[in-house]
């Protein structure tokens, strides 16, 4: 169930041609840093920080600001408003301007643009931008997902629909480049105990929930912090091509519910409809 108003801010196509070019304008910005000597700060959380998550915040905010003067904007890289203001708030954009910053400074090209229209507690729109691919990932609520390829002057649009689980195939998780740990690795191994062969691809930022979205992998288990702006875009995609998002505990992830933007630890997978909570086993306990 879906708290949120019906109607968009604007006509779907409208609306939705005008965030690509936005999420595209931040990406070039991006891509302009990520090729020269670029400087790297540390944040107070010890995560990296570079000029390009500041000129692909400040390119989002305005493009959002003249699109949708009425709607907040909370974004990773802007001052956090206050809980008690943005619980009242029945829509907004989400955004993470650099998904990724690690894949970013290691020059791997998986970071992503991130611009998520959330009503109620879910994510309804989502953009994902891929700079370095030329690619944007697009998904709206019952209307379906969509990749955007655009080179050379041309587009191509590719839709995407979330691969059905095969109980005879391997089961393809994807799985942080730069976040693994123990914990992982052991569920890793009760993964391949329950489904048999398991395939690990190891992938960078959002990128991972869009992987699951356009069919090339099954399932991406995440035990490690997250924060809502990480995902939410990309959830989006997801559920709209027919995926999943759910807390390790079998809950819903809602978004602006609380204080904290933390997410809690979670699974994402690519076929919605596959019985993954009675499949999977349980998560070992953090220590």
């Amino acid at each position: 169930m879906h708290d949120q108003p019906d109607s968009l801010p604007l006509p779907a196509e409208q609306l939705i041609a005008e965030l690509v070019n936005i999420v595209q304008a931040a990406g070039e910005a991006i891509l302009e840093i990520y090729e020269t000597d670029f400087e790297v700060e540390t944040k107070s959380d010890a995560s990296p920080l570079t000029q390009a998550d500041l000129a692909s915040h400040r390119i989002i905010a305005d493009g959002l600001k003249r699109l949708t003067p009425s709607l907040p904007l909370f974004s990773e890289e802007a001052a956090p408003p206050p809980f008690e203001l943005r619980r009242a708030w029945p829509r907004y954009w989400l955004v993470d301007p650099l998904d990724g910053t690690k894949e970013f400074v290691s020059r791997n090209g998986e970071f992503t643009v991130n611009v998520a229209l959330i009503d109620g507690h879910s994510p309804r729109l989502g953009v994902v931008g891929v700079p370095v691919r030329r690619q944007i990932y697009v998904g709206l609520q019952g209307q379906g997902a969509w990749r955007l390829d655009r080179r050379d002057g041309a587009e191509t649009r590719l839709p995407l629909h979330g691969r059905a689980r095969q109980e005879d195939a391997p089961l393809v998780v994807v799985a942080s480049r730069s976040h693994g740990g123990e914990r992982l690795e052991q569920y890793l191994d009760a993964l391949q105990a329950t489904f048999g062969e398991v395939v690990r691809t190891p992938v960078g930022s959002s990128l991972k929930l869009c992987i699951l979205a356009e069919g090339a992998a099954d399932l991406y288990p995440r035990l490690g912090p997250t924060s809502e702006w990480d995902i939410a875009a990309a959830h989006a995609v997801l559920a709209a091509a027919g995926g999943d998002v759910w807390a390790v505990d079998g809950d819903p992830i809602r978004y602006n519910s609380r204080e904290s933007v933390l997410n809690p630890e979670f699974f994402a997978a690519a076929d919605g409809a596959y019985p993954w909570r009675e499949r999977l086993p349980v998560v070992p306990e953090a220590t």
